[in-house]
C-alpha cells in the first residue's frame, strides 16, 4: 500500500481550503505512484503531488485535487476529519 495515513494537523486543516491532502506514504513511492493510488481509490483527478521527508524520516505527500472534487469529503468519508 503506496498511502499509509492521512495526516490532519492544523495545518493540513488549513492546507483543505487549497483543497490539499497530507499523507504519509511509503519511502519508495514515486509521485506518479502516488497521483494514481489517489485517483484509482478515490476515483478523483489529481492535479500536483509534492513530496517532502520529514524530520522523523518518514515520506509525506501533499496531494493537491482538482476543483471539481473535496479534499474534505474525502476525509469524511474515511472518519479522519
Amino acid at each position: 500500500m503506496i498511502i499509509k495515513s492521512f495526516l490532519v494537523t492544523e495545518k493540513s486543516t488549513s492546507d483543505l481550503a487549497r483543497n490539499t491532502l497530507q499523507a504519509i506514504v511509503d519511502m519508495n513511492a514515486t509521485k506518479k505512484d502516488i497521483r494514481e493510488e489517489m485517483e484509482r481509490r478515490f476515483n478523483v483527478r489529481v492535479v500536483k503531488v509534492r513530496t517532502a521527508i520529514t524530520p522523523r524520516g518518514e515520506k509525506k505527500a501533499y496531494i493537491r485535487l482538482d476543483d471539481e472534487f473535496s479534499a474534505e469529503e474525502i476525509l469524511s468519508s474515511l472518519g479522519v476529519y
